[in-house]
Protein backbone atom coordinates (compact mmCIF):
# COMPACT_ATOMS: atom_id res chain seq x y z
CA UNK A 1 0.00 0.00 0.00
CA UNK A 2 2.80 2.33 0.62
CA UNK A 3 4.09 1.77 -2.82
CA UNK A 4 0.81 3.03 -4.30
CA UNK A 5 0.60 5.44 -2.12
CA UNK A 6 3.98 6.98 -3.73
CA UNK A 7 3.44 6.33 -6.43
CA UNK A 8 0.06 8.28 -6.58
CA UNK A 9 1.98 11.44 -5.00
CA UNK A 10 4.13 10.75 -7.88
CA UNK A 11 1.60 11.49 -10.36
CA UNK A 12 0.43 14.40 -8.93
CA UNK A 13 3.62 15.95 -8.61
CA UNK A 14 3.96 15.48 -11.91
CA UNK A 15 0.20 16.83 -12.71
CA UNK A 16 0.74 19.91 -10.35
CA UNK A 17 4.40 20.49 -11.76
CA UNK A 18 6.52 20.31 -9.59
CA UNK A 19 10.09 18.86 -10.58
CA UNK A 20 11.82 16.77 -8.40
CA UNK A 21 14.56 19.60 -8.51
CA UNK A 22 12.40 21.81 -7.02
CA UNK A 23 12.11 19.86 -3.85
CA UNK A 24 14.09 20.29 -0.37
CA UNK A 25 15.28 16.78 0.75
CA UNK A 26 12.66 15.23 4.00
CA UNK A 27 13.83 15.29 7.21
CA UNK A 28 15.42 11.54 7.68
CA UNK A 29 15.82 11.86 11.50
CA UNK A 30 13.04 13.57 14.18
CA UNK A 31 12.94 17.18 14.01
CA UNK A 32 14.29 18.68 17.39
CA UNK A 33 12.11 20.86 19.35
CA UNK A 34 10.46 21.80 22.57
CA UNK A 35 6.85 20.84 22.88
CA UNK A 36 5.04 23.67 23.87
CA UNK A 37 2.17 24.33 26.09
CA UNK A 38 -1.38 25.89 24.52
CA UNK A 39 -1.95 29.61 26.01
CA UNK A 40 -3.44 29.54 29.12
CA UNK A 41 -7.24 30.27 29.40
CA UNK A 42 -7.27 33.71 30.27
CA UNK A 43 -4.67 34.37 27.31
CA UNK A 44 -7.37 32.68 24.78
CA UNK A 45 -10.26 34.47 25.95
CA UNK A 46 -8.55 38.36 26.17
CA UNK A 47 -7.41 37.16 22.23
CA UNK A 48 -10.95 35.76 21.28
CA UNK A 49 -12.15 39.36 22.45
CA UNK A 50 -9.29 41.71 21.33
CA UNK A 51 -9.38 39.60 17.81
CA UNK A 52 -5.75 40.56 17.00
CA UNK A 53 -3.37 37.81 17.28
CA UNK A 54 -2.83 34.40 16.18
CA UNK A 55 -3.54 32.09 19.60
CA UNK A 56 -1.85 28.84 20.40
CA UNK A 57 -5.49 26.60 21.37
CA UNK A 58 -4.30 22.60 21.05
CA UNK A 59 -1.27 20.73 21.69
CA UNK A 60 -1.05 17.92 19.41
CA UNK A 61 0.10 15.98 16.60
CA UNK A 62 -2.23 17.83 13.58
CA UNK A 63 -2.06 18.44 10.04
CA UNK A 64 -4.57 20.25 7.66
CA UNK A 65 -6.54 21.46 10.89
CA UNK A 66 -10.32 21.39 10.66
CA UNK A 67 -12.91 23.18 12.26
CA UNK A 68 -16.63 24.07 11.72
CA UNK A 69 -19.50 25.21 14.12
CA UNK A 70 -21.93 22.21 14.24
CA UNK A 71 -25.58 22.27 14.95
CA UNK A 72 -25.90 22.26 18.75
CA UNK A 73 -23.14 25.39 18.61
CA UNK A 74 -19.99 23.27 19.98
CA UNK A 75 -16.67 23.86 17.84
CA UNK A 76 -15.82 20.47 15.97
CA UNK A 77 -12.01 19.97 15.60
CA UNK A 78 -10.59 17.35 13.01
CA UNK A 79 -7.52 17.29 11.00
CA UNK A 80 -4.96 14.92 9.31
CA UNK A 81 -3.92 12.89 12.44
CA UNK A 82 -2.05 9.95 13.96
CA UNK A 83 -3.28 7.13 15.19
CA UNK A 84 -4.00 7.56 19.38
CA UNK A 85 -1.43 4.63 20.12
CA UNK A 86 1.44 5.92 18.32
CA UNK A 87 4.49 6.30 20.49
CA UNK A 88 5.60 9.05 18.26
CA UNK A 89 3.18 11.49 19.24
CA UNK A 90 6.15 11.69 22.05
CA UNK A 91 8.69 10.39 20.32
CA UNK A 92 8.53 12.35 17.13
CA UNK A 93 6.25 15.48 18.23
CA UNK A 94 7.22 17.30 15.21
CA UNK A 95 7.21 14.49 12.30
CA UNK A 96 6.73 16.39 9.07
CA UNK A 97 3.99 13.99 8.34
CA UNK A 98 5.68 12.85 4.86
CA UNK A 99 8.74 10.90 3.59
CA UNK A 100 9.60 7.30 5.37
CA UNK A 101 9.02 8.64 8.37
CA UNK A 102 5.47 10.03 7.99
CA UNK A 103 3.21 9.71 11.18
CA UNK A 104 0.18 9.95 9.40
CA UNK A 105 -2.51 7.07 10.56
CA UNK A 106 -5.77 5.89 9.34
CA UNK A 107 -7.94 7.34 11.57
CA UNK A 108 -10.34 10.53 11.69
CA UNK A 109 -9.90 11.92 15.27
CA UNK A 110 -12.68 14.09 16.65
CA UNK A 111 -13.08 17.11 18.98
CA UNK A 112 -15.33 19.11 19.96
CA UNK A 113 -15.53 22.46 22.62
CA UNK A 114 -17.43 25.07 23.75
CA UNK A 115 -15.21 27.91 23.61
CA UNK A 116 -12.08 26.98 21.70
CA UNK A 117 -10.50 25.87 25.00
CA UNK A 118 -11.30 23.20 26.74
CA UNK A 119 -11.61 20.30 24.02
CA UNK A 120 -13.51 16.89 24.08
CA UNK A 121 -11.85 13.71 22.34
CA UNK A 122 -14.73 12.03 20.78
CA UNK A 123 -12.78 9.50 19.34
CA UNK A 124 -12.30 8.02 15.68
CA UNK A 125 -15.72 7.51 14.61
CA UNK A 126 -14.20 6.42 11.33
CA UNK A 127 -11.27 4.46 10.09
CA UNK A 128 -10.28 2.85 6.52
CA UNK A 129 -11.68 0.07 7.98
CA UNK A 130 -14.88 1.97 7.25
CA UNK A 131 -14.09 2.58 3.53
CA UNK A 132 -16.15 1.70 0.47
CA UNK A 133 -12.47 1.25 -1.34
CA UNK A 134 -11.47 -2.12 -1.51
CA UNK A 135 -8.11 -1.61 -1.11
CA UNK A 136 -8.31 1.80 0.91
CA UNK A 137 -4.83 2.69 1.71
CA UNK A 138 -2.91 3.36 5.12
CA UNK A 139 -3.40 6.67 5.57
CA UNK A 140 -6.14 9.76 5.68
CA UNK A 141 -4.91 13.03 4.76
CA UNK A 142 -6.81 16.62 5.20
CA UNK A 143 -10.63 15.15 6.89
CA UNK A 144 -13.25 17.62 6.84
CA UNK A 145 -16.99 17.33 8.38
CA UNK A 146 -19.50 18.96 7.05
CA UNK A 147 -22.95 19.65 8.82
CA UNK A 148 -25.52 19.40 6.55
CA UNK A 149 -28.91 20.79 7.15
CA UNK A 150 -31.03 19.81 4.71
CA UNK A 151 -30.56 15.92 5.63
CA UNK A 152 -30.03 16.36 8.97
CA UNK A 153 -26.31 14.08 9.04
CA UNK A 154 -22.89 14.64 8.65
CA UNK A 155 -20.77 14.49 5.74
CA UNK A 156 -17.19 13.71 6.30
CA UNK A 157 -14.43 13.89 3.28
CA UNK A 158 -10.76 12.73 2.92
CA UNK A 159 -8.06 12.32 1.01
CA UNK A 160 -5.57 10.70 -1.12
CA UNK A 161 -6.96 11.11 -4.19
CA UNK A 162 -6.85 7.31 -5.75
CA UNK A 163 -9.01 6.79 -2.14
CA UNK A 164 -10.98 9.62 -1.69
CA UNK A 165 -14.35 9.23 0.08
CA UNK A 166 -17.40 11.40 0.47
CA UNK A 167 -19.26 9.65 3.49
CA UNK A 168 -22.44 10.27 5.79
CA UNK A 169 -23.39 9.84 9.05
CA UNK A 170 -26.73 7.76 9.78
CA UNK A 171 -28.20 10.20 11.74
CA UNK A 172 -27.70 13.45 13.74
CA UNK A 173 -24.94 12.46 15.47
CA UNK A 174 -21.14 12.75 14.04
CA UNK A 175 -20.57 8.49 14.33
CA UNK A 176 -21.34 5.63 12.37
CA UNK A 177 -22.53 2.92 10.75
CA UNK A 178 -21.34 5.59 7.08
CA UNK A 179 -22.97 5.43 3.68
CA UNK A 180 -21.38 6.25 0.42
CA UNK A 181 -23.64 8.27 -1.74
CA UNK A 182 -21.60 8.76 -4.55
CA UNK A 183 -18.93 6.24 -4.45
CA UNK A 184 -17.84 6.08 -8.26
CA UNK A 185 -17.95 9.88 -8.53
CA UNK A 186 -15.05 9.90 -5.76
CA UNK A 187 -12.43 8.22 -7.06
CA UNK A 188 -9.38 10.71 -7.79
CA UNK A 189 -10.97 13.89 -6.25
CA UNK A 190 -7.79 14.54 -4.26
CA UNK A 191 -8.13 16.95 -1.61
CA UNK A 192 -11.85 17.13 -1.43
CA UNK A 193 -13.91 20.24 0.42
CA UNK A 194 -17.25 21.21 0.38
CA UNK A 195 -18.93 24.23 -0.16
CA UNK A 196 -22.57 25.32 -0.16
CA UNK A 197 -23.90 28.07 -1.64
CA UNK A 198 -26.01 30.44 0.12
CA UNK A 199 -28.12 32.17 -2.35
CA UNK A 200 -29.61 29.19 -3.53
CA UNK A 201 -28.40 26.15 -1.25
CA UNK A 202 -26.90 24.21 -3.98
CA UNK A 203 -23.45 21.76 -2.44
CA UNK A 204 -20.68 22.42 -4.26
CA UNK A 205 -17.32 20.30 -4.53
CA UNK A 206 -13.51 21.36 -4.98
CA UNK A 207 -10.80 19.50 -5.43
CA UNK A 208 -7.12 18.78 -6.94
CA UNK A 209 -6.31 23.11 -7.00
CA UNK A 210 -8.77 23.72 -8.16
CA UNK A 211 -11.97 21.96 -10.18
CA UNK A 212 -15.60 22.50 -8.68
CA UNK A 213 -18.69 20.57 -9.42
CA UNK A 214 -22.43 20.73 -8.14
CA UNK A 215 -23.95 18.35 -6.61
CA UNK A 216 -27.21 16.74 -6.42
CA UNK A 217 -29.78 17.59 -3.79
CA UNK A 218 -29.41 13.90 -3.00
CA UNK A 219 -26.11 14.04 -3.06
CA UNK A 220 -26.36 10.71 -5.48
CA UNK A 221 -24.14 11.96 -8.05
CA UNK A 222 -22.67 15.61 -9.39
CA UNK A 223 -25.81 17.85 -11.69
CA UNK A 224 -22.65 19.21 -13.53
CA UNK A 225 -19.47 18.98 -15.16
CA UNK A 226 -16.79 20.16 -13.57
CA UNK A 227 -14.79 23.14 -14.38
CA UNK A 228 -11.33 24.38 -13.35
CA UNK A 229 -11.06 27.59 -11.63
CA UNK A 230 -7.63 29.68 -11.56
CA UNK A 231 -6.85 33.31 -10.71
CA UNK A 232 -6.91 35.74 -13.86
CA UNK A 233 -3.09 36.68 -13.25
CA UNK A 234 -0.21 34.83 -14.41
CA UNK A 235 3.31 34.80 -12.28
CA UNK A 236 6.82 33.97 -13.69
CA UNK A 237 7.49 30.03 -13.01
CA UNK A 238 10.91 30.07 -11.28
CA UNK A 239 11.53 26.19 -12.28
CA UNK A 240 10.96 27.16 -15.90
CA UNK A 241 11.99 30.65 -17.27
CA UNK A 242 9.70 32.67 -19.90
CA UNK A 243 6.76 30.03 -18.60
CA UNK A 244 3.98 31.67 -16.70
CA UNK A 245 2.29 29.64 -13.65
CA UNK A 246 -1.91 30.47 -13.62
CA UNK A 247 -3.18 28.08 -10.69
CA UNK A 248 -3.58 29.29 -7.43
CA UNK A 249 -1.63 26.69 -5.55
CA UNK A 250 -1.55 23.12 -5.13
CA UNK A 251 -3.92 22.35 -2.49
CA UNK A 252 -5.81 23.11 0.36
CA UNK A 253 -8.86 24.45 -1.89
CA UNK A 254 -12.00 26.01 0.28
CA UNK A 255 -14.29 28.50 -0.70
CA UNK A 256 -16.53 31.11 1.73
CA UNK A 257 -18.97 34.10 0.22
CA UNK A 258 -18.22 37.91 1.36
CA UNK A 259 -21.16 39.87 -0.06
CA UNK A 260 -22.05 38.64 -3.67
CA UNK A 261 -18.33 37.38 -4.29
CA UNK A 262 -17.28 34.02 -4.31
CA UNK A 263 -13.60 33.44 -2.05
CA UNK A 264 -11.72 30.92 -3.61
CA UNK A 265 -8.72 29.80 -1.32
CA UNK A 266 -5.35 27.72 -2.44
CA UNK A 267 -2.04 27.00 -1.00
CA UNK A 268 0.79 27.17 -2.20
CA UNK A 269 4.76 27.50 -1.04
CA UNK A 270 5.66 31.29 -0.87
CA UNK A 271 8.72 30.14 -3.62
CA UNK A 272 6.10 27.90 -5.75
CA UNK A 273 8.85 25.21 -5.35
CA UNK A 274 7.87 22.59 -3.50
CA UNK A 275 8.99 22.73 0.12
CA UNK A 276 11.21 25.77 -0.02
CA UNK A 277 9.95 28.62 2.08
CA UNK A 278 6.43 29.20 4.19
CA UNK A 279 3.54 27.57 3.62
CA UNK A 280 0.87 30.75 2.85
CA UNK A 281 -2.32 31.01 1.76
CA UNK A 282 -3.89 33.14 -1.56
CA UNK A 283 -7.19 33.63 -2.24
CA UNK A 284 -8.78 35.20 -5.74
CA UNK A 285 -12.74 36.05 -6.12
CA UNK A 286 -15.40 35.78 -8.61
CA UNK A 287 -19.36 36.86 -9.07
CA UNK A 288 -20.14 33.13 -9.90
CA UNK A 289 -18.72 30.05 -8.70
CA UNK A 290 -17.81 28.47 -11.86
CA UNK A 291 -15.66 32.12 -12.58
CA UNK A 292 -13.98 34.04 -13.88
CA UNK A 293 -11.89 34.58 -11.30
CA UNK A 294 -9.90 37.75 -10.74
CA UNK A 295 -6.42 38.03 -9.99
CA UNK A 296 -4.47 36.11 -7.59
CA UNK A 297 -4.11 37.85 -4.03
CA UNK A 298 -2.09 37.19 -0.74
CA UNK A 299 -4.14 36.56 2.67
CA UNK A 300 -1.54 35.26 5.15
CA UNK A 301 1.69 34.09 5.98
CA UNK A 302 2.16 30.49 6.78
CA UNK A 303 -1.73 29.97 7.16
CA UNK A 304 -1.50 27.21 4.26
CA UNK A 305 -4.37 24.67 4.33
CA UNK A 306 -5.78 26.35 6.93
CA UNK A 307 -9.39 26.09 7.38
CA UNK A 308 -11.07 29.46 6.90
CA UNK A 309 -14.23 29.50 9.53
CA UNK A 310 -16.72 31.97 11.94
CA UNK A 311 -16.99 31.96 15.63
CA UNK A 312 -20.48 32.43 16.64
CA UNK A 313 -20.34 36.63 16.77
CA UNK A 314 -19.42 36.51 13.28
CA UNK A 315 -15.42 36.75 13.36
CA UNK A 316 -13.29 35.37 10.74
CA UNK A 317 -10.51 32.61 11.57
CA UNK A 318 -8.46 30.67 10.05
CA UNK A 319 -6.25 27.79 11.34
CA UNK A 320 -2.57 27.06 11.05
CA UNK A 321 -0.46 24.24 11.69
CA UNK A 322 3.25 23.31 11.57
CA UNK A 323 4.54 22.27 7.83
CA UNK A 324 8.18 22.85 7.78
CA UNK A 325 11.60 20.70 7.68
CA UNK A 326 13.10 21.95 10.44
CA UNK A 327 12.18 23.27 13.78
CA UNK A 328 9.96 26.44 14.20
CA UNK A 329 11.79 29.82 13.63
CA UNK A 330 11.44 32.12 15.84
CA UNK A 331 8.87 35.35 15.46
CA UNK A 332 10.99 38.13 16.19
CA UNK A 333 12.37 39.83 12.79
CA UNK A 334 9.85 37.33 10.75
CA UNK A 335 8.52 39.99 8.14
CA UNK A 336 11.90 40.84 6.85
CA UNK A 337 13.70 37.26 7.36
CA UNK A 338 14.23 35.07 3.66
CA UNK A 339 12.61 31.63 4.22
CA UNK A 340 13.66 30.02 0.76
CA UNK A 341 16.33 27.78 1.32
CA UNK A 342 13.95 25.07 3.07
CA UNK A 343 10.42 24.47 4.46
CA UNK A 344 10.33 27.09 7.97
CA UNK A 345 7.51 28.03 9.64
CA UNK A 346 6.78 30.48 12.99
CA UNK A 347 3.89 27.32 13.77
CA UNK A 348 3.94 25.01 16.73
CA UNK A 349 2.87 21.55 16.27
CA UNK A 350 -0.61 21.70 17.03
CA UNK A 351 -3.28 24.06 16.50
CA UNK A 352 -3.11 27.56 15.91
CA UNK A 353 -5.83 29.82 15.28
CA UNK A 354 -5.12 33.37 13.47
CA UNK A 355 -7.91 36.66 13.32
CA UNK A 356 -8.99 37.26 9.47
CA UNK A 357 -9.94 40.99 7.96
CA UNK A 358 -12.58 40.08 5.29
CA UNK A 359 -14.54 43.15 3.99
CA UNK A 360 -15.95 44.65 1.36
CA UNK A 361 -14.26 47.33 0.06
CA UNK A 362 -15.65 50.49 -1.04
CA UNK A 363 -14.93 50.05 -4.36
CA UNK A 364 -16.81 46.43 -4.13
CA UNK A 365 -13.75 44.39 -4.08
CA UNK A 366 -13.39 41.61 -1.57
CA UNK A 367 -10.30 42.24 0.95
CA UNK A 368 -8.44 39.67 3.06
CA UNK A 369 -5.42 39.70 5.33
CA UNK A 370 -4.18 37.62 8.61
CA UNK A 371 -4.51 40.30 11.40
CA UNK A 372 -1.57 39.25 13.26
CA UNK A 373 1.39 41.31 12.22
CA UNK A 374 3.88 38.10 11.73
CA UNK A 375 1.04 36.40 9.50
CA UNK A 376 -0.11 39.86 7.36
CA UNK A 377 3.22 40.44 4.89
CA UNK A 378 4.92 37.68 2.09
CA UNK A 379 8.43 37.61 3.28
CA UNK A 380 10.78 38.53 1.39
CA UNK A 381 10.92 34.96 -0.45
CA UNK A 382 7.81 35.02 -1.85
CA UNK A 383 7.57 34.97 -5.50
CA UNK A 384 4.93 36.94 -6.58
CA UNK A 385 4.84 40.60 -6.41
CA UNK A 386 1.56 41.82 -4.51
CA UNK A 387 0.24 45.52 -4.75
CA UNK A 388 -0.65 45.10 -1.18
Amino acid sequence: MKLIYSLALILLTYHFGFSQAAHVPLPTEPIQAPVREVMSRAEIEAGLKSYDRALFIKNLWIRDPYITLGPDDYYYLTGTTMRRDDPREKTDPYNSGLGQLSAVGDQVNIWKSKDLIDWEYLGAPYTLEDSFHENPGNVIWAPEVHWIEEMNRWALVHCPGPKSVLAFSKGSELKGPWSYPMPEDMVGRHDPSLYRDPSDGTYWMLWANTRVAPIKKDFSAFSGESTRIDPSSTRPDPRNPGQQLTRIGHEGATMIKVGDQYVHFGTAWSTDGMRRGSYNLYYSTSDSINGTYGPRKFAGRFLGHGTPFQTRDGKWWITAFFNANVAPVPVEGIQDRDLGENAQTINLRGVTIVPLDVRLLNNGEVYIRAKDPAYAVPGPDEAQQFDL
